[in-house]
């Protein structure tokens, strides 16, 4: 499995969370709302979850083998930190103008 395609749909600038983004896996199966977080520990994923009840979340959809962890990891730190200098040096730039310009 390799991922084919790495999009941030969103920058934040509040709190801890950094960015939104969504994946492709191999042009066929799509995953939204991952979220990167920048926690105690520094960055890292949180994958899409529901809300149960008393303040419990379930991963909607997550890796099974810390291998395929590492590859999304890796592909969205590399698109986030692509993304957020492209903006940084094109302060005129909006998110969704990086994508057009490819």
């Amino acid at each position: 499995m390799e991922i084919t395609d790495v999009r941030v749909r969103r920058i934040c600038d509040e709190d801890k969370m950094k960015a939104i983004v969504s994946i492709t896996m191999d042009g066929e199966f799509a995953v939204h709302d991952i979220k990167l977080i920048d926690g105690a520990n520094g960055l890292f994923i949180a994958m899409p979850s529901k809300k149960l009840g008393k303040g419990e979340f379930r991963d909607i959809a997550h890796p099974l083998s810390s291998t395929t962890r590492e590859k999304i990891k890796t592909a969205v730190f590399a698109e986030y930190n692509r993304v957020k200098e492209i903006l940084e040096s094109n302060p005129e730039m909006e998110l969704s103008d990086v994508y057009k310009e490819e």
